[in-house]
């Protein structure tokens, strides 16, 4: 089934157009090479011949036939010049010198060049040699023939050509084998991925495309699809989470609210018990629409494009007017509210989202931070931007805990009884995160410090001065 695959997948047919152009290529700087050096090859034979030529002809001139054939005789009887082959006839073609018995009969005419193969080659070769030969008829009526061997070309061409047809066998051989390991193992990959995705859809996304540690693009784009499912299962546990935790959230008021008015329904109460009624059940109501309007809150935050409206602000005067705002709540709890904070620290935002999240932090603080305790809310300047800190001296929140919290819905209590809607922290996450600002949770030894790390990108100025410590209240 793979291998049919592979044979009909894309990554081969590619494969094989680039062999084929490669190939092409190849074959074609091989063929130039191999035809230009038989040409070299072949003009440089000529040469030689033009050479000795030249001189058997100014030997004729200067000491006539006879001369010549004196010459013909020595040049077969030495050695040196065993690959020559030499011929004077008179005129009627009859033998008078050379190595040679008679004259071709493929030569024809007065002169030129051409190939014959030496069938009485008095060496008695297991083949005939070939020849390249010059011939012409001098002035007295006498015919003479030079030439020279071709074997070394014949040979040198046999071997290039053997060697461009096994090259070529070679090449095609292991680019078609190339061709198909790369597609086999591209299509198995991809099979791999389509079979995750398969289990995926059948049974859940608790599936994960296995990953060889190869660390190659296929080993890339499957640590980022399992990233990307890890994404997907983030959020589709966090809506059943969120979907759980707003039925017991709802649960818990609308039972009250039935349980009343069906008391109410029941009985005939006079007008005053039913004002108290009508009012105990108003502010059930006003709980459920403030757990639905934050709701709402989180989701302009986190889907709106508010960052157009976003503006140089002083994260310290923000911070100062939280400080003010909360400060009778800091009171009636006997919390001390302290600001520790420079004279100016500049940020780019938006004020109402950031006075919110301060807020929600310093709400938290006061509702879970302990009676009698210090609350310090903190603006500084670090190397990599301001940051702002809310810290108390509660009890804290455990490490295994502090990834959950800023969770919607999510409550360190399974009860789920003490006031509240566990979305505090989920709007300081959503401001947070449209302003590019990093949340960090830390123990304060006794109680818990949560930072916002705001980036350094639209920083005004650095403070210089050093931090103050102002009061706001006493408990």
């Amino acid at each position: 089934m793979l291998l049919s695959k592979t044979l009909r997948s894309s990554t081969l047919r590619l494969a094989f157009i680039y062999v084929i152009v490669f190939a092409s290529a190849i074959f074609a700087v091989l063929g130039y090479v191999y035809w230009s050096t038989v040409e070299y090859v072949s003009e440089k034979l000529d040469r030689t011949i033009i050479v000795e030529g030249g001189l058997l002809i100014s030997t004729y001139d200067s000491a006539g036939r006879s001369g010549l054939t004196a010459l013909i005789n020595q040049r077969v009887a030495d050695q040196f010049f065993y690959e020559w082959a030499y011929l004077l006839t008179d005129a009627s073609l009859g033998h008078v010198a050379g190595n040679l018995k008679s004259w071709p009969a493929a030569l024809q005419g007065d002169q030129g060049w051409d190939k014959f193969t030496a069938t009485d080659w008095p060496a008695k070769p297991t083949e005939p040699p070939l020849f390249r030969v010059t011939y012409q008829v001098l002035p007295d009526g006498s015919h003479l023939l030079l030439g020279r061997k071709m074997d070394d070309l014949a040979r040198f061409g046999e071997n290039i050509t053997i060697g461009l047809v096994s090259a070529a066998g070679l090449f095609l051989a292991l680019a078609a084998a190339a061709g198909i390991s790369t597609s086999r193992r591209s299509v198995a990959r991809i099979e791999a991925i389509n079979a995750t995705s398969r289990e995926i859809i059948e049974s859940g996304l608790r599936e994960r495309i296995p990953v060889r540690g190869t660390g190659d693009e296929w080993d890339g784009l499957a640590e980022n699809l399992n990233s990307m499912l890890d994404r997907i299962e983030d959020l589709v546990e966090s809506n059943r989470q969120v979907s759980n935790n707003v039925a017991h959230d709802l649960r818990t008021p609308l039972t009250r609210m039935r349980g009343r008015l069906e008391r109410a329904y029941n009985r005939h109460l006079d007008p005053s018990r039913y004002h108290t009624l009508i009012g105990e059940v108003i502010s059930e109501l006003d709980e459920i629409l403030r757990t639905f309007s934050s709701l709402l809150r989180i989701t302009q935050i986190e889907t709106r494009d508010r960052t157009a409206g976003f503006r140089h602000l002083d994260l310290t005067e923000i911070a100062r007017e939280v400080i003010e705002l909360f400060d009778p709540a800091a009171e009636e709890n006997g919390v001390t509210l302290e600001l520790a904070a420079s004279d100016r620290m500049d940020v780019v935002g938006d004020r109402d989202l950031l006075f919110d999240a301060i807020s929600n932090l310093v709400d938290n603080a006061i509702k879970h931070g302990g009676r009698k305790g210090c609350i310090t809310v903190a603006v500084w300047y670090r190397a990599d931007g301001p940051v702002l800190s809310v810290a108390d001296r509660g009890p804290g929140i455990p490490i295994e805990e502090r990834k959950h919290v800023l969770k919607r819905f999510y409550r360190l209590e399974s009860s789920r009884n003490s006031p509240g809607n566990g979305l505090g922290l989920s709007v300081v996450a959503a401001v947070a995160s449209l302003h590019g600002a990093r949340i960090e949770m830390a123990d304060n030894s006794p109680g818990l410090r949560i930072e916002l790390h705001f980036p350094l990108t639209g920083i005004l100025d650095i403070p210089a001065s050093g931090s103050e410590i102002t009061r706001a209240s006493e408990g």
